[in-house]
């Protein structure tokens, strides 16, 4: 005859854990954090041209999904209505540039005063407005 022992996990206040419910609070923060990220995703995509901001390669619909938001500051969840702190990048530019953060990191560097990353300077449609005035 075999005995077979369930071990029973207890919270702080000496009950079993709600399962459900900590299935249901997963579920609802990771739609949240999708719904997030869709959302300032599709509203990059109508406020910038669908070109790598760093290599320049140029998307179209069907290769858009290829297209990154990058959050210049870093920060996922500053997402002003005017894109500001956006920029888009290709797979590759995207990976390129957080993995130049991890190496920083890595070096002990701090990239600015107070810890803080110095922002991407590149502006590659700084003369756009210019330019199409002068072809009108």
């Amino acid at each position: 005859m075999s005995i077979h022992c369930v071990e029973a996990r207890v919270s702080a206040n000496g009950k079993p854990p709600d399962h459900a419910r900590l299935d249901r609070v997963v579920a609802e923060a990771r739609r949240a954090r999708e719904s997030r990220e869709q959302g300032y995703r599709e509203r990059a995509l109508k406020i910038y041209p669908w070109i790598c901001g760093r290599c320049a390669r140029e998307f179209d619909r069907t290769t858009v999904h290829q297209l990154t938001v990058h959050h210049r500051d870093h920060n996922h969840d500053h997402n002003p209505a005017d894109g500001s702190n956006w920029e888009l990048l290709c797979l590759y530019c995207h990976d390129n540039e957080h993995q130049r953060q991890v190496e920083q990191a890595q070096r002990g560097g701090s990239g600015g005063a107070g810890g803080a990353t110095a922002p991407a300077t590149h502006r590659p449609f700084a003369d756009l407005e210019a330019l199409l005035k002068g072809k009108r």
